[in-house]
């Protein structure tokens, strides 16, 4: 299948934001409905299904959350463990976006350059390059 200019671009920015951000492993992205729409090539398939499926989660526990505390919707979900950190943020269509730290990171530049890297994607997706890029996900 032969990607259009707009999901290349939105595949090379998870790349490129894996290459330049230091301390990030890995980069994914994911629906609405939970379905991986683009992984950075940093990992193999079934390893971008498999965070795909621990992000849906998470965004479906942090939405309830909020809806819990009344705290108007989701941002963002960072999960420390002893030798990482899985940061979760929300798209504004929906969609989220899931980047994997190595436990050396600056957590506050990560966090920083992933908000900036939502704000870039939320400017892109359409309905037309969600499903493009669901139908064409290259892992």
């Amino acid at each position: 299948m032969t990607l259009s200019d707009e999901a290349r671009n939105f595949n090379w920015l998870l790349n490129s934001f894996v290459d330049q951000t230091a301390g990030v492993t890995d980069a994914v992205a994911v629906s609405s409905d939970g379905l991986l729409m683009a992984a950075s090539s940093s990992l193999d398939r079934a390893s971008a299904e498999q965070l795909a499926a621990i992000i849906s989660g998470f965004v479906s526990l942090g939405h309830g959350a909020s809806r819990c505390f009344d705290f108007a919707g989701l941002e963002q979900i960072i999960v420390a463990m002893r030798q990482g950190f899985l940061f979760v943020s929300s798209i504004s269509d929906g969609s989220c976006l899931g980047v994997v730290a190595t436990r050396n990171c600056d957590i506050g530049l990560v966090g920083y350059q992933t908000t900036l890297l939502v704000e870039r994607a939320g400017q892109v997706l359409s309905p037309a390059l969600v499903a493009e890029l669901k139908a064409g996900v290259v892992a």
